[in-house]
């Protein structure tokens, strides 16, 4: 049996850690503080619209790891994957599937400077956060994964296995800076002007396409495709 480990247990973390559990794949959680605290007593729940779960959760932090993993799924935030990775490192070799979660378009990238692994790249859409220590709460219908890469098999066999939706993509690139575009432009006007998104799309219209066509621009530099996303994304 594979030994999968996902590092970080927060709304996307921990919803895939506890399908895994639940399904029966061994997997190991990697948590901190009271969030960990709670997950070792009482397991680790899951509260969607319309069902709750709990599970009994493998769960531990980074200096607690022990042995190699087959498959490393790294859902920390972009800023702190680079030191996730770091602390992960004798527990991967180079047959160890590796793939960040976070948002971004340079996680793979960063996870390949990093380590000596077979690094996948991909994204997740989903609507989660922590609720309290223990406690995910999931909003909507909406979970899907994308990826692809060398490796993507065996993550495709274990959302399988777990029924989550999940896509394999021939380009991986594309895939990701979709997501990207609207999360790097919405995320950002939202903080900037303290409103939800719709009022930015009817106070501040021309300012998110301008956003966006930035940041389609940046893509097409980069040879990726992504003009048909700017009217999609408004």
């Amino acid at each position: 049996m594979r030994r999968v480990a996902v590092v970080g247990l927060g709304g996307v973390g921990g919803y895939i850690a506890a399908h895994f559990a639940r399904s029966g794949i061994e997997v190991t959680g990697f948590a901190r503080g009271a969030h960990l605290d709670a997950i070792r007593k009482e397991g680790l729940c899951i509260k969607e619209d319309a069902k709750t779960f709990c599970v009994p959760l493998d769960a531990k932090t980074l200096q607690e790891a022990k042995g190699v993993f087959d498959i490393v799924i790294f859902c920390t935030k972009s800023y702190d994957l680079q030191a996730a990775a770091m602390k992960m490192q004798e527990h991967i070799t180079p047959k160890t599937v590796v793939v960040s979660f976070a948002n971004g378009v340079n996680n793979g990238d960063i996870l390949r400077e990093t380590l000596d692994a077979r690094v996948i790249e991909g994204a997740v859409y989903i609507l989660s956060s922590i609720e309290k220590p223990g406690v995910i709460r999931k909003k909507g219908n909406v979970f899907a994964a994308v990826f692809g890469g060398e490796g993507s098999e065996a993550l495709a066999h274990l959302f399988q296995t777990a029924s989550l939706r999940y896509k394999k993509v021939d380009d991986i690139k594309e895939a990701i800076w979709k997501k990207y575009i609207f999360i790097a432009a919405f995320a950002m006007l939202t903080s900037y002007h303290d409103k939800p998104i719709k009022k930015i799309y009817k106070e501040h219209f021309d300012e998110a396409k301008g956003v966006l066509e930035e940041i389609a621009s940046l893509a097409s530099a980069k040879g990726i495709d992504i003009e048909k996303e700017v009217e999609k994304s408004l």
